[in-house]
């Protein structure tokens, strides 16, 4: 028989909420549209970007996410 106390879950794997955040108050670049849309950094890829967020602004990328 084990004399130690059963372990408490500690909740291994899930991020604190102190942790999170959604990037709101970031600027979002060029490369970050273009790896939101799975493409490869490449200068035409950057350039559709660049284009996209002058267009879009930051709806551009949040088209991009699920």
């Amino acid at each position: 028989m084990n004399a130690e106390p059963a372990a408490q879950p500690d909740h291994e794997g899930v991020t604190p909420d102190r942790l999170l955040h959604t990037g709101a108050c970031e600027e979002v670049t060029a490369e970050d549209l273009v790896l939101a849309s799975g493409r490869d950094l490449t200068p035409e890829t950057i350039e559709w970007a660049r284009r996209r967020l002058a267009e879009r602004g930051r709806s551009a990328i949040e088209e991009q996410l699920p």
